[in-house]
């Protein structure tokens, strides 16, 4: 059997992190979406996403194919009926599609000729950016139990201060001195070669992905994910870190998503409550206006690739699109378009050549090479995306 991936009804809602990946590669928990759809069917996947997307994250096609929305999050009781799906068959959670098999070269325009099966168990479903850290501690307790079933932890060093001891997981090659891990309100785990420095105060659920590092007096609450190859500091509280972006220093990042290649400069700080207490609007692609979240905490939204400078301070519900660079004093508006260059007192537009310049440095640091694949997905984000800047 071949299992194929795709973006779903969603993807424009989750912008403008699907600007640069499938939202099969979003990560939520401890793992991306894909990596836990091939955990549970044992499977590697591939994908069917937007034309500009497809060299980077190909679709391959097989006699027999059961294609799969990866917004939906799997679990053992979904698995197990997408798996036992038959030609013609679709799996339904109310009017989302879930799963659905199809012949090879056969194309689905309505479900009208399938036979409907209605999933009756819950699911986690990524609707919405802000659904990423919303919903992260379960699937960090959802992702905890699939890696770590049957396993058993590396021992915790003696200097590390722990509560729930049996709640946490640490892999191979991973280094903790002197740090304090309370797992009472959720699981914490701690990846292969990643590394938690002296005076770290972790409250899970949390997960630190492989080769990542929390600084020195990390002050970290739950539910948290800091992704691969990525470092952190200061004080960060219900936030997802997808990978290779840096937090290092002190200030506060708070109910936020970054997505990789990002920075924050020293002592950068995001709100996430407005002084009024009302509920947070963020910035709508599909809309093109401000969407109500119905929540009353939420923080930033940076895309890949976009950096801001020390001091910076974001306003509540703010999004950052992709390969923006922000500096400066006082607040940015709360939607910068994707390569924008600026800051409170207004934006230029940043030039593509430049842009990739940065990139090629930032990744050559993490021995990844920024592509000509990289480029054109960025070259084609650029294009899409001008109309939001205003030179």
């Amino acid at each position: 059997m071949n299992y194929i991936l795709f973006d779903g009804p969603y993807r424009k809602n989750l912008l403008p992190f699907t600007f640069t990946r499938p939202v099969a590669d979003l990560r939520v928990g401890i793992l991306t979406i894909r990596q836990k759809w091939e955990s549970y069917i044992e499977y590697t996947t591939t994908t069917v996403t937007e034309d500009y997307l497809a060299d980077k994250f190909p679709m391959v096609e097989m006699e027999n194919n059961i294609m799969i929305n990866a917004s939906f999050l799997p679990n053992l009781e979904v698995v197990a009926v997408v798996k036992n799906l038959k030609h013609n068959q679709a799996l339904f959670q109310g009017e989302d599609v879930i799963a659905f098999f199809v012949k090879e070269g056969e194309e689905v325009n309505d479900f009208s000729t399938f036979e409907a099966i209605e999933f009756e168990g819950e699911l986690l479903k990524i609707e919405h950016t802000w659904d990423i850290f919303a919903l992260n501690g379960e699937a960090i307790i959802e992702d905890f139990n699939l890696i770590t079933k049957d396993r058993q932890s590396q021992p915790i060093p003696a200097t590390i201060n722990t509560i729930n001891p049996e709640n946490i997981f640490i892999e191979k090659g991973a280094t903790l001195n002197f740090a304090t891990l309370n797992a009472s309100s959720g699981p914490i785990y701690i990846g292969k070669d990643a590394e938690v420095m002296e005076g770290s105060i972790v409250r899970g659920p949390f997960a630190l992905c492989h080769n990542a590092t929390l600084k020195m007096a990390s002050k970290i609450y739950g539910p948290t994910t800091v992704g691969p190859h990525s470092k952190v500091g200061g004080e960060v509280s219900s936030s997802v870190i997808f990978g290779y972006s840096n937090k290092g220093h002190d200030g506060f990042l708070g109910n936020s998503v970054l997505g990789e290649w990002c920075n924050l400069g020293a002592d950068t700080n995001t709100s996430n409550l407005k002084n009024n207490y009302a509920e947070v609007r963020l910035w709508d692609y599909q809309t093109e206006g401000f969407a109500r979240t119905g929540l009353q905490f939420c923080g930033l939204m940076m895309g890949d690739h976009s950096k801001c400078g020390i001091n910076t301070m974001f306003n509540t519900g703010t999004v950052i699109g992709v390969s923006a660079n922000i500096f400066g004093s006082g607040f940015p508006r709360n939607f910068v378009p994707s390569f924008s260059w600026g800051g409170s007192k207004g934006f230029v537009t940043y030039k593509t050549v430049k842009a990739f310049e940065v990139a090629e440095v930032v990744m050559g640091r993490r021995k990844e090479d920024f592509t000509e694949i990289d480029k054109a997905i960025l070259n084609h984000v650029f294009e899409e995306t001008k109309q939001y800047r205003k030179d």
